[in-house]
């Protein structure tokens, strides 16, 4: 399933960025994430890192590559094991009242066992949806500062 969404921030561009761009601050914005770690390589492309995230059926471990890195402005995620495949590109834009965050993404419930798995598309909707709500929470721990 492929989505797009955007939220706009009352923060600089850098500074959003910086905040996008740094993976161990995910478990502060994005509620399925427990934890973060960094593996090695990086800061930019090739960087690596453990995430584990709760879904339906109970905590998942992910390898997670940086994929594509352009300082201040893109960096793409892509995960290399676990379930749920995912590739996150997120874009940063100055705007006039401060930044846009845009995500493209694509992920799939493929590796969704147990009742879950039954889910199927409701699954990845529900991932969707999840995301949007992800970004609402990023904007707010910006702009509260």
């Amino acid at each position: 399933m492929a989505f797009q969404m955007a939220v706009e921030i009352a923060a600089p561009a850098d500074h959003v960025f910086a905040h996008v761009a740094d993976v161990m601050t995910m478990p502060q914005w994005y509620s399925a994430v427990r934890s973060a770690r960094h593996l090695g390589g990086g800061p930019g492309v090739g960087g690596r890192y453990e995430v584990v995230r709760e879904l339906p059926g109970g905590p998942v471990r992910n390898e997670v590559e940086v994929t594509s890195f352009e300082p201040g402005r893109e960096i793409t995620l892509t995960s290399r094991t676990g379930p749920t495949p995912f590739v996150y590109r997120y874009v940063v834009d100055g705007t006039p009242d401060g930044s846009r965050v845009t995500l493209d993404g694509h992920i799939s419930g493929e590796g969704l066992r147990g009742p879950a798995a039954l889910l199927g598309g409701l699954a990845e909707r529900l991932f969707s949806k999840g995301m949007k709500d992800n970004l609402e929470h990023l904007r707010r721990i910006i702009e509260a500062g």
